[in-house]
């Protein structure tokens, strides 16, 4: 089975080019606006595509949650009142799908329970990623399978039993694993990126990579190490409220990381040893003697 998969129109996989995406997520903080500008900035950086969060909420919240009281933009409301007020509905994504559209952007979302499934569907989306806490939801994964499209497995706060499970119910198959450390920001001594090397040895699929850290050096080094994919969080600035904000980066740096992962691959090479031509001027005024 050939490691790779083919997402919307582009090759992800050993020997093309690092799949990169810009995760809105839920950083738009419920303002249609403000996903409009980070779809732009996503383009504008050269990512591959755009990725939100879809949620039903009623489902997704723990009841001993729902009511739990907290602090946000919009006043002191309960968590379920919050998880409603950064819950895009259809309306929302009717404008999301048009204007990503006509910014020739792809897009898709982490998808958290069924019923979100089946709304994203009518959007004919290139992939859909399942959250790493979604990893055990067997009904969920079984419910993706019977889309048909691609799968990106994320792998946080699981185990490698987990894991195998999880990639057993659902086949490798149109499958992308990204390793992943779900903690936000996360402390770069728990990145453990050469967890890449032992899923690649694991699997029969392309393994990405998806990054909570602050700092943009770890997810070129991820690419390095093999990672076919790289997922980072996009925030128009990491001051504002939202608890992934201080995890995600802003335009500037998303730039800044794409040039980075495509300069690390055009240095990775093909580890065979060969004599450049740019290295014959050095070679015959330095090297004294000549085979």
């Amino acid at each position: 089975m050939a490691r790779e998969v083919k997402i919307g129109n582009k090759w992800v996989g050993d020997g093309h080019p690092a799949y990169i995406v810009a995760e809105i997520g839920i950083n738009h903080n419920g303002d249609i606006g403000i996903a409009k500008e980070l779809i732009q900035a996503g383009r504008h950086a050269g990512v591959d595509a755009v990725k939100f969060q879809k949620r039903t909420p009623e489902l997704c919240v723990p009841p001993e949650q729902r009511n739990q009281m907290r602090e946000t933009p919009w006043g002191y409301i309960s968590y379920l009142d919050y998880r409603y007020k950064v819950e895009f509905t259809e309306t929302e994504y009717d404008e999301i799908d048009r204007f990503a559209r006509e910014n020739s952007m792809d897009w898709f979302a982490s998808v958290w329970d069924e019923p979100s499934v089946d709304f994203l569907e009518k959007y004919n989306p290139i992939a859909y990623k399942v959250p790493s806490a979604s990893l055990t939801d067997n009904g969920l994964l079984k419910h993706l399978r019977t889309t048909g499209r691609p799968l990106i497995l994320s792998t946080g706060m699981s185990t490698l039993d987990q894991i195998k499970s999880a990639v057993n119910l659902i086949g490798e198959h149109d499958l992308i694993i990204t390793h992943t450390t779900s903690s936000y920001p996360c402390d770069p001594y728990e990145l453990n990126l050469r967890m890449i090397h032992t899923l690649r040895d694991m699997f029969n699929c392309p393994i990405g990579y998806s990054g909570h850290e602050v700092g943009l050096v770890t997810s070129a080094v991820a690419v390095g190490l093999g990672a076919c994919l790289v997922e980072r969080h996009i925030t128009l600035d990491r001051a504002l409220w939202g608890s992934d904000q201080a995890a995600s980066v802003e335009p500037g740096g998303f730039e800044r990381l794409v040039k980075y992962i495509r300069v690390t691959e055009a240095a990775i090479g093909d580890g065979v040893k060969k004599v450049y031509d740019s290295e014959m001027s050095s070679l015959r005024k330095l090297r004294r003697i000549q085979d």
